[in-house]
């Protein structure tokens, strides 16, 4: 008689360049035999997929393994599987402080996995992360976590940049974009399976295709997947502004699945902060580059992120800042208090800003944004957009939406009254009313 398959339980944290790695590597277990669970607690084998890009994601990563080891010492769990970014940056504390863990596989080893389960690779051996590494290009059974309308894609791996205040191309390695075949290949299977809106992403989207050769990479990407049956929204995520081109942008306009939609994380604001931070653009530069988002594409929604309390920062630096913010009129705006990251450049600098500063002045300029996000809703009312239909909140009250300038996760959403349409589908609203970040609409005839 057959034996039961083994059950994998994920655990997936950080960023959606990280749940892409999740996803796909669940679908490479998936085709080697295995069945996964939402239920750590029936799971044979579970895997951690970790993020350790800040302090306070470092220590969610930590108690997630911690807790999954108890399914280990107490319960059904076999082995024990940690992967991901902390894993790259602290293999050797990881070990030493988590017995419970079998092995560890850095941000390069993915593929190695259903080997080392299946009793094919080194499993006497727990530290993986210093293997030869193998790009794990994302595969056709990817097994999507989002709802099943909406998927990111991950068009690169690494970052060629070299921010102060960040630890990634440490982790992860110079840019390394996938081949436009491989990425259209992967949407077109996505969009049979129903997928309707197309996240792009990756640690420096705009420079995609550079490494291969191709100028305007992403631009041919995005024409290609503009032909594919089935796309009907393309996002753009972590554009930086200094490739943001004039050619970029036409193509945003031009292609009517692209969203008008364009992240920017610029970080701040004022000169000295950043080439402190090792940032490549200047502030006329961004004023240059957003008055040409907003001519070339008149209807853009602009989401960008900035730090508070980096090294250095005086008052003087963040009053500039919030003024800047205040002028520009950002739809959607994140702020992160800084943290200061052992491996960084950023670590070894002085004039280190209090935590208590740093997070006052990010509550200011989150404050601030407030009043921004409702008076730009309040102008929206009496527009009509089309709506993504996501379905019934938490709590099975409330039907939700989003427009396409609003992202998943991150961004506001769109109560929608007297709305019957399943979850999944596009349709005409009317908006009618603004919340502080949220839209209320109603549906209107096509």
């Amino acid at each position: 008689m057959n034996k039961a398959p083994k059950k994998i339980g994920m655990v997936s944290l950080g960023c959606p360049k990280n749940l892409v790695d999740s996803e796909a590597l669940l679908g490479d277990l998936g085709v080697s035999g295995y069945e996964m669970t939402p239920d750590e607690s029936e799971a044979d084998v579970i895997i951690v997929n970790t993020c350790g890009f800040l302090q306070s994601a470092v220590k969610e990563s930590i108690d997630t393994i911690l807790e999954m080891a108890g399914h280990k010492t107490g319960g059904r769990c076999e082995q024990l599987i940690v992967t991901g970014c902390l894993a790259e940056r602290h293999p050797e504390d990881l070990l030493k402080e988590i017995p419970e863990v079998d092995h560890l596989l850095g941000t390069k080893q993915y593929p190695m996995l259903k080997h080392l389960l299946n009793g094919n690779g080194r499993s006497q051996q727990r530290n993986h992360t210093h293997e030869p590494a193998q790009y794990f290009d994302t595969p056709g059974n990817r097994v999507l976590t989002t709802p099943f309308y909406s998927a990111y894609v991950k068009i690169a791996e690494g970052c060629s940049n070299q921010c102060a205040f960040c630890i990634i191309p440490k982790l992860r390695g110079p840019i390394q974009s996938r081949p436009v075949e491989s990425i259209v290949d992967e949407v077109k299977q996505l969009a049979v399976r129903g997928v309707r809106e197309f996240n792009l992403v990756s640690q420096d989207t705009t420079l995609y295709g550079y490494d291969l050769g191709m100028k305007h990479g992403l631009i041919r990407l995005l024409e290609l997947m503009a032909e594919i049956e089935g796309v009907d929204w393309i996002r753009l995520f972590y554009n930086y502004p200094t490739v943001l081109t004039t050619e970029l942008m036409d193509a945003v306009q031009r292609i009517d699945k692209v969203c008008k939609y364009i992240d920017v994380p610029l970080q701040h604001s004022h000169d000295f902060m950043l080439k402190h931070m090792k940032r490549q653009e200047t502030e006329l530069g961004v004023r240059q580059m957003i008055d040409e988002l907003h001519q070339r594409i008149p209807d853009v929604a602009l989401r960008t992120t900035f730090i508070t309390g980096f090294p250095g920062e005086t008052e003087k630096h963040f009053q500039h800042m919030l003024d800047f913010m205040n002028e520009v009129e950002f739809d959607h705006v994140g702020v992160f208090a800084y943290s200061d990251e052992p491996g960084t450049t950023a670590f070894d600098y002085d004039n280190k800003v209090e935590r208590e500063i740093c997070e006052s002045r990010r509550d200011q300029l989150m404050a601030a944004q407030r009043e921004i996000v409702l008076r730009k809703n309040k102008e929206r009312i009496g527009q009509t957009h089309p709506v993504l239909v996501e379905g019934l909140d938490d709590e099975g009250l409330l039907m939700l939406g989003r427009l396409p300038f609003q992202g998943p996760e991150v961004d506001g959403q769109v109560i929608l009254e007297q709305c019957d349409s399943e979850p999944g589908a596009i349709v005409p609203v009317r908006i009618t009313g603004a919340l502080e970040y949220d839209l209320v609409a109603t549906p209107v005839e096509a």
